[in-house]
């Protein structure tokens, strides 16, 4: 058996497959399309608005400010303590002294020592430290001599000149030694 193709069928296959391949094509893109279309779907994310929280009541603003040391200065409660402050001694962060006087005597203490009536010396500044008692700040402040040590002269309060004594110099002639 012998199969021959002549000219005429050969052409009208060509002519057939020019058409047919990029119909089926076509066909397959959209078939590509589709499932894609179908798979967007699915993955599209779904928008749900935020959740309220609920609104809480605001902390109490001066205990937080006390905790933080921001407090104002007059704010503070005068010590109770039975202590006087004679002296401070600033020298820098954690370096600080305070000379304080009880029943006992005169004492040196630093910042973060506990104190004879149980409070603790928190901050030593120039005029005052401040001491923590009972949960709370207190300002021990420096105690201002009754008497000051310098006073202003007035000229008319001036005691007379006194003469000059010749008792410790005494010109000597002739050559020093």
């Amino acid at each position: 058996m012998k199969v021959s193709l002549s000219f005429g069928t050969t052409h009208r296959l060509a002519k057939v497959a020019w058409v047919l391949v990029p119909l089926l094509y076509g066909v397959f893109l959209v078939g590509q399309e589709w499932r894609f279309r179908q798979q967007l779907g699915l993955d599209v994310p779904v928008f749900v608005a935020p959740k309220v929280a609920p609104v809480r009541d605001l902390p109490n603003v001066q205990a937080v400010a006390t905790v933080l040391g921001l407090t104002p200065e007059d704010a503070h409660a005068p010590s109770a303590e039975a202590l006087t402050l004679l002296a401070s001694f600033v020298a820098g962060p954690g370096l600080s002294r305070a000379l304080l006087a009880d029943a006992a005597g005169p004492r040196m203490y630093a910042m973060g020592e506990r104190l004879p009536g149980g409070s603790v010396l928190r901050r030593v500044e120039a005029d005052h430290v401040m001491l923590w008692r009972n949960g709370r700040e207190e300002r021990l402040a420096l105690q201002q001599a009754a008497k000051p040590l310098l006073r202003r002269l007035d000229p008319a309060d001036e005691p007379p000149a006194a003469p000059h004594s010749s008792q410790y110099l005494r010109p000597v002639a002739g050559q020093s030694e």
